[in-house]
């Protein structure tokens, strides 16, 4: 059966999600989710969501998807652990160091692969499953019939994103909040760069293509395709940062989808609630072009009517749609917003009106014009009907009770619901009736009292023994027999734990330092080969989320887990940046999988890289093969998404260079043979002043990008004389680079 997984930031949202359908939420805690900024829950919350939860066939499934730090690794394993005791179903992780310690030390707690993995093809499902994941969540780029196929070969349960916010990144796989606002979004603090104005520059003609807001994506909506879906063992609902009364919508609407009773009056009101527009995303092959709405990042509402006529102090609104009194709405003027709540409205003849259907008129400071489009953010009659869904059943369960009364005896009822038994004994005697015996619909009325319950009554089996049974004693009996079937079913979680087995140490033979190259062009490359560079990346890479695995030779540098498990057995590689260790047990699992090298995040500093260090020989007796990226633009965001084919320079983009530009600078753009772009940090790292200093590290990276041959053989030169102690002056320019999170820590 599909199951349809709600977000909760809160109590509230957990119970508008659980009331109006879903079979599952997810939730985050206090720390390591990757929604920092939601209410989230705290241990005591938590206990109460799933008591709450559990009580009513709901699994609870907590996010601690963020990358964790060599100094929170204990912290974060003793939240595990309180977490298995508390009965959660399963955690959604990124980080392989908390992966490993779930599958390794619970039973019944399952492991699943967040979306932040990037994990989107049979590979890296095949990866997960092998080490124990009982779950994966595939990345939002992934097609519908890529999907049913890692199903059918991997066999493993997949949950998948249906509706929602959009990352115009792949998940994981953005570094644009942390390196310029030193806010990690693998970290769960993304300060939504994509949701920022942004110039496009043509470099090549030094034009504008003009300011939008050219990577804020729609939200995704695929109610029109839930057939396709059905299949599928998860479909889930991004918004853990959604108010309760968004949350009570979309899962009801799924809910309905789901059970074959959707119309498309249903499916309208989708738009009720926040909305950017809507997307049926990569999963139903969107064109790229219409992936995002850059005129506008936040909630958009609907079209409802434009202003008609302007009447001294009133403004007439031609209707298509319905307008009430307390609706919110906003008018478009000059690409600038008017919003307000209805607090008046006026018919043709100034009378004050509750609603209208075609025309109405409002007053408003603000000047406006005619042929100015009028949409609604907020329907109020509508919004209280969701509030007043937020608290309710949306099933019970079926109690069944055989009931045993007879004079000189203590009442005894076997009672069944929630699939256990529990048995009732009265401390009291029963006396016989003199006049009137209780009879079987005074019982069926007693218990019939169950609203502040999860059961209805069912099946009522009592044979009339003549015997007196006070109202009282039912009622207390009845209290009695729910809390007995509701603890019998909140004890039955199994919760076991694993016996630790001792692990096979990995080290490496310290080495003398030595630089690598990653490079974007074949000039690029013979510049490296010209100045005595032996470790290449250029051919040999395979990036993550690059699915066409082809025959390659030689050592490769593995950017995704897919490829991991399609070349481990053929070729030696280097794991990349995008994997996101900041950990040593993360290294060694990479090692373990057979990683010559591990490079380690660009979101880091000294500090924190001389944690890893230290943790990984303290616990492996020996020193880790690591490597570091000292040089280079930062790829910010890679994404599937073009920029360039929304502002209709597909074809001539190859020919061309173009970089977004704000407030904060630019950030050139690389476009890619498959239409994917990256988008580069504008200023450089530069590390090289720090290379004499750097200890543990044994490859050193230069990554050119955007570089001409004379540029890289120049930072060649200059990374060359660092490292053997030959050039002494600062090659560090504070105008054109930048240390990164080096000397400072992200949040």
């Amino acid at each position: 059966m599909t199951e349809l997984l709600a977000p909760a930031g809160n109590m509230e949202a957990l119970k508008a999600a659980i009331s109006n359908g879903c079979d599952a939420v997810y939730l985050g805690m206090q720390k390591f989710g990757a929604r920092a900024y939601s209410s989230n829950f705290d241990v005591d919350s938590l206990k109460e969501a799933v008591t709450y939860a559990h009580l009513r066939d709901v699994k609870i499934y907590v996010a601690m998807n963020t990358i964790v730090f060599e100094n929170e690794v204990e912290e974060m394993k003793a939240q595990i652990r309180e977490l298995n005791e508390i009965g959660v179903d399963g955690i959604i992780v990124q980080d392989l160091t908390a992966f490993d310690y779930i599958v390794k030390n619970f039973h019944d707690m399952e492991a699943h692969c967040s979306t932040q993995m990037g994990i989107d093809d049979v590979d890296g499902t095949l990866l997960f499953k092998e080490l124990g994941a009982k779950r994966v969540v595939l990345s939002r780029e992934v097609k519908i019939e890529t999907v049913k196929e890692i199903k059918r070969v991997a066999d493993i349960p997949l949950e998948i994103f249906i509706h929602g916010a959009l990352c115009v990144s792949y998940s994981g796989n953005c570094l644009m909040s942390g390196l310029s606002g030193f806010r990690c979004a693998n970290r769960g603090r993304c300060v939504g760069s994509c949701r920022k104005e942004y110039d496009l520059l043509d470099k090549t003609t030094g034009t504008s293509l003009g300011k939008s807001y050219i990577l804020s994506t729609k939200d995704l909506n695929t109610i029109d395709y839930i057939d396709d879906l059905k299949e599928i063992d998860s479909l889930k609902i991004e918004g853990r940062m959604k108010v309760p009364t968004y949350v009570a919508n979309v899962v009801s609407k799924y809910r309905m989808a789901l059970d074959h009773k959707i119309t498309e009056a249903d499916k309208e009101n989708l738009k009720k609630t926040f909305n950017r527009t809507f997307t049926k995303g990569y999963l139903f092959h969107e064109d790229r072009r219409n992936i995002t709405n850059i005129a506008r990042p936040n909630h958009f509402g609907y079209e409802i009517g434009t202003i008609s006529r302007i009447e001294k102090d009133r403004y007439e609104i031609t209707l298509t749609r319905t307008l009430n009194q307390n609706d919110t709405i906003r008018i478009n003027h000059d690409n600038e917003d008017v919003n307000l709540t209805v607090a008046k409205l006026y018919n043709k003849d100034g009378d004050l009106i509750n609603t209208a259907a075609d025309v109405c008129y409002i007053k408003v400071k603000e000047k406006m014009s005619a042929g100015d489009v009028v949409y609604k953010t907020k329907d109020y009659f509508y919004h209280k009907e969701l509030e007043a869904s937020l608290e309710k059943e949306f099933k019970r369960f079926d109690l069944d009770i055989s009931v045993y009364a007879y004079p000189d005896s203590k009442l005894v009822i076997e009672a069944e619901g929630l699939g256990f038994n529990y048995s009732y004994e009265s401390e009291e005697i029963l006396g016989e009736a003199i006049n009137n015996p209780t009879t079987k619909d005074q019982v069926i009325k007693q218990f019939s009292r169950l609203n502040d319950t999860i059961f209805e009554l069912h099946q009522v089996d009592y044979e009339e023994g003549n015997a007196f049974i006070p109202a009282k004693l039912l009622n207390a009996a009845r209290r009695d027999i729910v809390r007995g079937l509701y603890d019998l079913k909140l004890n039955s979680q199994q919760k076991r734990t694993k016996v630790m087995e001792a692990k096979e140490k990995i080290s490496f033979a310290p080495v003398q330092p030595y630089l690598t190259a990653s490079v974007t062009t074949k000039e690029q490359y013979d510049a490296c080969v010209s100045c005595g560079i032996k470790e290449i990346y250029f051919d040999n890479v395979v990036r993550r989320n690059q699915n066409d695995y082809q025959e390659k030779e030689g050592q490769l540098l593995i950017g995704g887990y897919g490829g991991i498990h399609h070349y481990r057995g053929t070729n030696p590689f280097v794991t990349d940046y995008s994997l996101n260790v900041i950990n040593a047990t993360s290294c060694y699992e990479l090692y373990k999988l057979g990683a010559k090298r591990v490079t380690l995040s660009y979101e880091m500093n000294k500090s924190q890289i001389e944690d890893v260090l230290n943790a990984y020989v303290e616990e492996n007796d020996g020193s880790p093969a690591l490597e570091m990226i000292v040089y280079g633009k930062a790829p910010l965001m890679f994404t599937k998404y073009c920029p360039m084919r929304k502002m209709n320079q597909c074809r001539v983009c190859r020919t061309k260079s173009y970089e977004l530009k704000d407030e904060q600078g630019t950030f050139p753009i690389l476009s890619h043979e498959d239409c994917t772009a990256t988008i580069l940090n504008g200023k450089t790292l530069n590390l090289l002043d720090e290379l004499p200093n750097l200890k543990g590290i044994e490859a050193l990276r230069l990554n050119f990008t955007v570089e001409s041959k004379e540029q890289v053989v120049n930072v060649i030169h200059m990374a060359s004389g660092k490292l053997d102690g030959s050039m002494n002056h600062a090659v560090f320019n504070p105008e054109t680079d930048t240390r990164g999170h080096f000397n400072k820590e992200i949040v």
